[in-house]
């Protein structure tokens, strides 16, 4: 993937994914401390909405878009907004990795369906909602599977999702919440460049 130029504060995203690259060399191997670090750094930069360049923020009628923003180069985490056009759905699936969603701009409702046995019938365990500045977590150890949907049908809505590893190219599942059946997929990303987070030549000009 190329890059595209900077925009609005940049800074503030590069020192996230500095940040995240220092948590992940230390204790990348304990997922509590992941979640609980990860989720402290995630909360910081989704508390600010300021960063994002525009092209990573644009929804589609077609679904929800997953925009690749940062993949650590030895794929041990990967950072990706979640744009959802008014309505817009998952179907249930799961992650197989730790993984943290920042909301950052409207809102979602993730649906929990945490105890089922695959390849029986699904049952939600739970609802909830998520404001802008709120993180929640996923992992096979604290609840993998769920529906995520935005909160609201007249708007656009933005989540910063963080997993540990490069989510686009792991293979996950989508189940039919009615027989319980696992369909393998992988899910990609919608774009062909990422953010250029590192030209620092306008900085402080």
């Amino acid at each position: 993937m190329s890059a595209t130029p900077p925009t609005g504060n940049i800074a503030r995203f590069r020192k996230y994914v500095q940040d995240m690259t220092r948590l992940v060399e230390k204790h990348g191997a304990d997922e509590p401390t992941m979640l609980d670090e990860g989720d402290k750094l995630l909360t910081a930069l989704v508390s600010h909405d300021d960063w994002l360049p525009a092209a990573f923020a644009v929804p589609s009628t077609e679904g929800y878009r997953q925009y690749l923003l940062h993949c650590d180069p030895l794929e041990r985490f990967s950072v990706v907004s979640f744009v959802w056009g008014p309505g817009q759905q998952t179907p249930v699936h799961d992650h197989t990795v730790w993984g943290l969603v920042g909301m950052m701009r409207g809102a979602e409702t993730c649906e929990e369906y945490n105890g089922v046995t695959v390849g029986k019938p699904f049952k939600a365990s739970g609802k909830h909602r998520i404001e802008p500045g709120q993180v929640d977590r996923v992992s096979p150890t604290v609840g993998d599977i769920h529906v995520v949907a935005n909160a609201y049908t007249d708007r656009a809505s933005i989540s910063i999702h963080v997993y540990g590893a490069n989510i686009g190219a792991v293979r996950r599942h989508v189940f039919d919440a009615e027989t319980g059946a696992p369909r393998e997929f992988i899910s990609g990303y919608h774009n062909a460049v990422m953010p250029n987070l590192w030209d620092r030549s306008q900085e402080g000009a």
